[in-house]
């Protein structure tokens, strides 16, 4: 079916990119193993649906009032993940798997302030979705089961592979990789900020 191929495509390539939420991915899992990181990647399950059904609904005036406050505000706090990241990563040690609210939490928050998927359903997603819906329901739930499926699971497997390589690292090795980590967090808050200032979100 060419709606599940092309949500399957589109949600690889969206799923593999660079972004705050892959960062976050990334650095949760190696502070504190792929539970963690798996916790914060399926964080686009629970927010993109109001994204999605405003997308949907919007006119071409939404994304120019609401998209430089969404990127101010996820670029600040993306910037206070990455600081708190660093400062922490001097004395990390190997993070015991556990389960913790805190994960989901900021995979939510993340996810949800980023203008990336807003951008994506206001300008692709919304209206490929509302293409196959005047198709049939079958044809939109393929495009939505193929594009999460490959959103999600890529973060995932991000998440795993993360958590794996961790296992190999010493100590001041995994310091180094986490104030990296934090370090690439603050880059794409300020980078968020930065498009929201000079309006370039593409």
């Amino acid at each position: 079916m060419s709606e599940l191929l092309l949500g399957i495509s589109l949600g690889f390539a969206a799923g593999i990119s660079p972004g705050p939420l892959s960062a976050l991915v990334v650095t949760t899992a190696l502070q504190r193993g792929v539970a963690a990181g798996v916790r914060v990647a399926i964080a686009p399950l629970l927010t993109d649906l109001p994204v999605v059904a405003l997308s949907v609904l919007a006119v071409g005036a939404f994304p120019d009032q609401v998209l430089p406050y969404l990127a101010t505000a996820g670029g600040l706090f993306v910037i206070f993940l990455g600081v708190d990241t660093y400062r922490k990563s001097h004395r990390a040690t190997f993070g015991q798997p556990g389960s913790d609210p805190r994960d989901l939490r900021r995979g939510f928050i993340t996810n949800i302030l980023s203008p990336h998927p807003w951008l994506f359903w206001l300008g692709v997603g919304g209206p490929l979705l509302v293409s196959a819906w005047d198709r049939g329901a079958v044809p939109a739930a393929a495009f939505l089961v193929g594009f999460y499926g490959l959103l999600v699971g890529s973060k995932v497997f991000l998440a795993w592979g993360v958590a794996y390589g961790r296992g190999i690292l010493s100590l001041s090795w995994y310091r180094r990789v986490l104030a990296a980590s934090g370090g690439l967090l603050v880059v794409l808050g300020v980078v968020l900020i930065w498009q929201a200032i000079s309006g370039r979100f593409g």
